[in-house]
């Protein structure tokens, strides 16, 4: 028992100086880790200090460079600021002489002034005094001349006075034969526009040399196959196209008559084609000019659209655009009206972007505006006013409708702006040099009419037309004019060319006076 005890006393011992002696090592590692807790606490202390020194350091730095950034950006601020007073200050100064320099000019004038005008008052007295002097005179000769003429002075006054009614009525009378001349002249040739323009449009069995279109033959022998046995294939023609075919004896070649220019085309166009198809007989004929009418319809909306775009209109009404391509086989002179109607488009545009108008709207009226020379027979009145109600009926404005309406009227009198450039571009694109062409014999005509009526003027004894007509020499007689009447006599001439004859560009009017003499000393 008592060794029991001992053991238990010893195990008991040892357990307690075991838990002891764990109890002196846990107490020794807590101890070794707070110390190197605090070793490292104060390592991270050391460090935040030191960043904390580093940022503080840096932001001093910072805010040094920035205040040197701020400091000149204040000096350049103030000497730009500097530099802009010194020129106000500069300027003000020039303004300052400027002005002391006006002041004195004006000084000066105000005294050039006073002298003018006390100078005027001197002129005004003594301008009164001499004519008190000249009514005295007057009154004077007045009695003086009563008793040489053995009249008074009212009838002296009633003698001149019927004098110059009697020159007055001649001068009159002069004034109204000129005008009705004039007038005459100008109604004929205004009858004959309006007749060619109803010609235009009526398809008439009368032709002429702009109703006329020539297809090339590759052979004579292909003449017989046209005509046909007993002109069956010539008569087909004529039915399926509405044109007359002459064939005479001009070689290699075929003529189509017809006034209606559409017609026209689509004969040639099946012409061409059956000559190079080889096939001619009237069933063939027949087929041919149906399609190529089918494909017209085609080639005309084509020539419509690519009008329109070359104008740089995209939103014209579709029967607007087949009108348009119509116009592409009406005339004008011997130019196309389409051609005609894009130039005067393209020229309105100018003039409206020079103008500061609506160019867009100035296009759209200088291509529409001759719209009405499409249309037949069927619809009466001017074109002008025809072509009004077309563009207005598919949606155009009023403005365009307006200005399509007077752009023939003449004066334009209350008229718009559109108007007046429509009706301007009208006329560059129809009178510039080279827009209508001239045969020869209407230029030979034009050459010899010019010649004609400068030798009918007063003193002229022959005329010279020079340069291709661009310029006139008239030779006088000395004896019959003197050099105020040469000079008189070459505004006349100017003056009667320019009323009685129509030419593009000017002429040169050049009137020549020479006197010779010749002596022989023996």
């Amino acid at each position: 028992m008592n060794l029991i005890e001992t053991i238990l006393i010893v195990a008991v011992g040892l357990l307690i100086g075991i838990l002891f002696f764990g109890v002196f090592l846990h107490r020794k590692k807590l101890a070794i880790s707070f110390e190197n807790v605090q070793r490292e606490s104060q390592k991270i202390l050391e460090e935040a200090r030191r960043d904390a020194d580093q940022v503080v350091k840096s932001a001093l730095s910072e805010a040094k460079e920035e205040s040197r950034r701020r400091r000149k950006l204040f000096e350049d601020e103030a000497k730009k600021r500097k530099d802009e007073i010194a020129k106000l200050e500069k300027k003000i100064k020039e303004r300052e002489l400027t002005l002391t320099n006006k002041l004195s000019t004006l000084d000066l004038r105000e005294k050039n002034l006073e002298e003018k005008e006390k100078k005027l008052e001197q002129e005004e007295k003594k301008n009164i005094r001499l004519m008190a002097e000249s009514e005295v005179l007057i009154a004077k000769n007045q009695k003086m001349l009563e008793r040489v003429a053995n009249q008074s002075a009212e009838e002296a006054r009633k003698e001149l006075v019927h004098l110059l009614e009697d020159d007055a009525r001649k001068e009159v009378q002069k004034t109204l034969r000129t005008l009705e001349q004039d007038t005459h002249r100008e109604a004929n040739t205004k009858a004959v526009e309006i007749i060619s323009l109803a010609i235009q449009r009526i398809a008439s069995e009368y032709v002429n040399d702009a109703t006329v279109t020539v297809v090339s033959l590759p052979n004579e022998e292909m003449k017989g196959r046209i005509i046909g046995r007993e002109g069956r294939n010539i008569r087909a023609i004529e039915q399926a196209t509405g044109v007359d075919l002459i064939i005479d004896d001009t070689p290699e070649a075929v003529i189509i008559s017809c006034f209606n220019p559409i017609r026209r085309e689509i004969a040639k166009i099946t012409l061409e084609r059956l000559i190079a198809d080889g096939r001619i007989h009237p069933a063939r004929i027949e087929e041919a000019a149906s399609r190529i009418e089918r494909e017209f319809e085609s080639m005309i909306k084509e020539h419509g659209e690519q009008a329109a775009f070359d104008v740089g209109i995209t939103d014209l009404h579709p029967e607007l655009i087949n009108l348009l391509g119509k116009l592409r086989f009406r005339t004008a002179s011997l130019q196309s009206v389409l051609q005609h109607s894009i130039e005067t488009a393209h020229i309105c545009g100018i003039i409206a972007g020079e103008l500061n108008l609506d160019i867009k709207k100035a296009k759209r009226a200088g291509l529409l505006h001759d719209i009405g020379k499409a249309v037949d027979q069927d619809t009466e009145g001017h074109h002008s006013e025809i072509g009004a109600q077309i563009v207005k009926k598919y949606g155009e404005s009023d403005a365009i409708s307006d200005a399509i309406r007077s752009h023939h009227k003449d004066p334009l009198l209350f008229a718009s702006a559109l108007t007046v450039v429509l009706s301007a571009a009208n006329t560059l694109s129809t009178k510039r040099p080279g827009a209508r062409k001239e045969t020869l014999a209407t230029y030979v005509k034009r050459l010899e009419d010019m010649e004609e009526l400068v030798k009918k003027s007063k003193g002229v004894e022959n005329s010279f037309v020079l340069q291709a007509g661009r310029e006139v020499r008239a030779l006088v007689v000395p004896e019959l004019a003197s050099d105020d009447d040469v000079r008189d006599l070459s505004y006349e001439i100017a003056t009667k060319l320019r009323k009685e004859l129509t030419f593009p560009g000017q002429i040169r009017v050049t009137v020549l006076k020479e006197n010779k003499f010749v002596e022989y000393a023996s």
